[in-house]
C-alpha cells in the first residue's frame, strides 16, 4: 500500500472540488528535491532520506523519524502533509521530512550519536535556518537535536541555532515546544466538541498512543470531564467502561510499565481497541490505523488525527458514507511546528518572548485555524469533508504563491 499514491488520490478530489487546472496541480504532485544517502554505521548500512516537497512559503521545515519501517513512500507522504500542514498553519515555511530506517530501541547511546551525526553529515549542505529546518519526529528527541545542531556547526563553521527546532532550552529551544502538539490537539478538540456537540458532557474517549502527545491530551481532557475509557501504546491497549483515574495511569506509565500491564481493565489488541464503542477516537500513533479493511468496524462518531496519516484513503471514503466527521492532522496536530516557528524566530532575531505571550499566540493561531476551515466546511453545506476544507485552504495558498513567483502562468 502506497500512503504517497493515496495522497495525490486527495490533491485529484480537491482539482475537481476546486477547479484547480492540471498546471496548477502538477507542480504539487511530486516533491522538488529527494536526498538519499546511507549510513554506514558498525559494518551496517541504514538508509537514510531528507525530502523537501515545496518552498513557495518558505524554507522547508519538518521533522526527522529513526524508525525500523522508514521508507521513501514514507517520507514523501510525511513531507507532503508538511507542506500543506505549514501553509494551513499560516506560517512561512514549505514542507520536508526526514527519516533513517533504524531501530533506535536497540541501539546504545554512542550508536544513537553516530546516527544522528552521520545524518547531518550526509545532508548538512541542503539544511540551514533560510534552507530546511529540521525537528524531532518519532523516536527523536532535542537530544538528537542537539547532536545535530553541533554537527551542523562544526562542518558550517559557525552558530546557527536556527537551523533547526525541538532543541533544549539551554540550547535556544523552548519550553512550549515539548507539549505543543497535544496542547494544539485539544484546543482543537474543544471547538469540535463546541460545533459539532454542543459542549455535551461525558463523553467518552479512546486514545491510541500514549507517547508525550497522547498523555498529555489525555489528561487535558480527563480535568475538563471528559471519560477516558481506553488507552493504548506500542505493545497493547486496555478499555475500562467506567472510565480510567488518568492522572494514576500516566505516572504507571512514566515509572516505566506499558498501559497494557496496568491492572485496572481489560485489555485489547490494537484490531480491537479501534473498534471500541466511543464518542471520539483519538488516534496519535502512526500511519494506515484505520483501513478499508477495518472502516466499517469503527464506532466513534468523532475521529481526531492526532498522528500524520493514520487514515487511509478508501477508510476515509467509508467513514465519511457512514457520516463520521473527522478532524485532519494537517489542522489538529499543527501546535507542534507552530512553536517550532516561534523558536526558530527566536534564534534569528535573538529576541526572547515571554512563555505566556507565545501560549497564548499559540492557543489564538489554533482556534482561529479551526475556524477557517469550519467555515469553509460550512460554507460547502456540508457537501465537502474537514479534510477537503483544510487542504483547500492550504493548497489554494501555495498555488497562489507559485503564481506570484511565476511558476504557473496566470
Amino acid at each position: 500500500m502506497s500512503i504517497f499514491n493515496d495522497n495525490l488520490k486527495r490533491l485529484k478530489d480537491l482539482q475537481k472540488i476546486e477547479n484547480i487546472s492540471d498546471e496548477e496541480i502538477q507542480i504539487l504532485l511530486e516533491p522538488k528535491q529527494v536526498n538519499y544517502t546511507e549510513l554506514d554505521i558498525n559494518n551496517k548500512k541504514y538508509p537514510a532520506w531528507r525530502i523537501i516537497y515545496n518552498q513557495a512559503l518558505g524554507p522547508g521545515k519538518g521533522g526527522i523519524r529513526f524508525h525500523p519501517e522508514v521508507n521513501e513512500d514514507e517520507i514523501r507522504s510525511l513531507s507532503l502533509w508538511m507542506m500543506l500542514k505549514n501553509s494551513l498553519a499560516d506560517i512561512p515555511y514549505g514542507g520536508a521530512k526526514g527519516g533513517v530506517k533504524f531501530n533506535p530501541k536497540k541501539a546504545d547511546l554512542s550508536e544513537l550519536e553516530e546516527v544522528s551525526r552521520k545524518y547531518i553529515g550526509a545532508f548538512y549542505k541542503y539544511l540551514g535556518q533560510d534552507k530546511d529546518i529540521p525537528a524531532p519526529d518519532v523516536y527523536t528527541n532535542s537530544q538528537i537535536m542537539s547532536w545535530m545542531l553541533d554537527e551542523f556547526e562544526k562542518r558550517v563553521g559557525q552558530c546557527e541555532p536556527g537551523m533547526i527546532t525541538g532543541k533544549p532550552i539551554e540550547l535556544g529551544g523552548i519550553k512550549l515546544r515539548s507539549d505543543a502538539t497535544a496542547q494544539g490537539g485539544y484546543l482543537v478538540t474543544k471547538e469540535m466538541v463546541s460545533k459539532f456537540l454542543e459542549n455535551k458532557k461525558d463523553l467518552t474517549v479512546a486514545i491510541q498512543g500514549f507517547g508525550n502527545a497522547g498523555h498529555f491530551i489525555a489528561q487535558k481532557l480527563f480535568e475538563d470531564g471528559f471519560k477516558i475509557t481506553a488507552v493504548s501504546d506500542s505493545k497493547g491497549g486496555i478499555y475500562k467502561k467506567e472510565g480510567f483515574d488518568i492522572l494514576k495511569l500516566i505516572e504507571f506509565k512514566q515509572n516505566g510499565n506499558s498501559v497494557n500491564d496496568y491492572s485496572f481493565g481489560q485489555k485489547v489488541n490494537n484490531a480491537e481497541f479501534l473498534e471500541l464503542p466511543v464518542d471520539i477516537l483519538i488516534l496519535a500513533a502512526l500511519e494506515n490505523q484505520i483501513t478499508e479493511n477495518n472502516a466499517n468496524k469503527i464506532q466513534a462518531s468523532y475521529i481526531l488525527e492526532l498522528a500524520n496519516g493514520p487514515i487511509n484513503y478508501k477508510a476515509d471514503k467509508i467513514l465519511d458514507s457512514k457520516q463520521k466527521i473527522i478532524i485532519p492532522d494537517i489542522l489538529i496536530n499543527s501546535g507542534g511546528v507552530i512553536a517550532s516557528y516561534f523558536e526558530w524566530a527566536q534564534n534569528r532575531t535573538g529576541q526572547i518572548l515571554d512563555e505566556d505571550y507565545l501560549r497564548n499566540l499559540l492557543d489564538k493561531k489554533m482556534k482561529t485555524n479551526w475556524q477557517r476551515v469550519y467555515n469553509k466546511y460550512e460554507e460547502r453545506g456540508g457537501e465537502i469533508t474537514l479534510r477537503q476544507a483544510a487542504y483547500a485552504i492550504a493548497i489554494n495558498k501555495i498555488l497562489t504563491a507559485e503564481k506570484l513567483r511565476g511558476h504557473i502562468k496566470k
